[in-house]
């Protein structure tokens, strides 16, 4: 079984689901999602983070790195990540806290350990544990599996975040234990799919469609890209494949775009390509919920 890696266990969210959340993001993602929030999840392995207004050019960090992927760049350190092998020797010599590691490993035991102290809240609040990620059904399946059993066995309710981008397979390994699949639809326009999300959408759309006959739990969710799917036209293909299919859905979130992630790219020293993007207006939003209620009969709601 090989330990995944995870960048954050995030307590008391209560956007991935209902009640009171413990969301975990595993490392690794098939898409490249060119407005990715958590562009840190994007990679299978580990990477670097630089805080450069924490830096004071002591040139320490240069002096530790093995791979002398290090040098200064005007008054502050800049790491090359192509020679970067995240070792973290660095890390202990910065007396500024400026350099830190973007995920750690877990055991199954650790995990669930860590994951059971707020329990409590699981319990008053109807909630539960979220995997996300990054995608977490690209990770070890035989490692996702065990710890949704584990949480299983302790009455513990649990959602997964995905992109739909994996074998179907994956989703039939863990359907026993998940209660919603929180699913991503971004647009149906094959071209623009692959533009910026490197990857088809046609296996995605084809899981949705699996998963629903399958009598899944799902939330359908859209991220709305100002400049890339805010029209209507782009909601109405949506609408009309989820009403053409059938795909029974307890809800649908309309997610606005925002850029609150766009600063770690910096610190990752890679460039940011959503800076055309924008956030929908609300009026924008109102309009494109308008619009998608007239395909769908469960709720549609705007954020969350």
């Amino acid at each position: 079984m090989q330990l995944p890696l995870i960048t954050n266990i995030q307590k008391y969210s209560i956007h991935d689901g209902e009640g009171i959340r413990t969301t975990v993001f595993f490392k690794g993602c098939p898409l490249k999602c060119r407005w990715c929030h958590n562009p840190e999840t994007q990679n299978y392995t580990n990477c670097p983070l630089f805080y450069a207004e924490r830096c004071t050019g002591c040139t320490s960090c240069i002096n530790a790195c093995p791979e002398k992927a290090i040098s200064m760049k005007g008054e502050k350190a800049f790491t090359d990540p192509a020679r970067c092998v995240s070792c973290g020797t660095c890390l202990d010599e910065c007396i500024n806290n400026a350099r830190e590691i973007s995920a750690k490993t877990y055991t199954v035991q650790e995990l669930v350990r860590e994951l059971l102290k707020d329990q409590m809240f699981y319990e008053t609040s109807h909630g539960g544990v979220t995997l996300s990620g990054g995608e977490v059904l690209a990770r070890d399946l035989a490692y996702v599996e065990e710890l949704m059993k584990q949480l299983a066995k302790r009455g513990i309710r649990m959602n997964i975040d995905t992109c739909g981008a994996v074998p179907f397979e994956a989703f039939e390994r863990v359907m026993p234990y998940t209660d919603i699949f929180l699913y991503d639809i971004k647009t149906l326009d094959e071209t623009k799919h692959m533009l910026y999300t490197g990857s088809s959408n046609a296996g995605i759309l084809n899981n949705l469609i699996q998963l629903s006959g399958k009598g899944a739990g799902i939330w359908i969710r859209i991220p709305v890209i100002g400049g890339v799917n805010d029209t209507e036209s782009e909601i109405r293909s949506i609408g009309a494949f989820l009403k053409e299919h059938q795909i029974h859905a307890s809800r649908l979130n309309l997610l606005p775009y925002h850029d609150t992630g766009s600063s770690k790219y910096q610190r990752l020293s890679w460039q940011y390509e959503g800076s055309a993007f924008y956030t929908p207006s609300d009026e924008r939003m109102q309009k494109l919920k308008a619009v998608m209620e007239e395909y769908v009969s469960y709720p549609v709601m705007i954020g969350g």
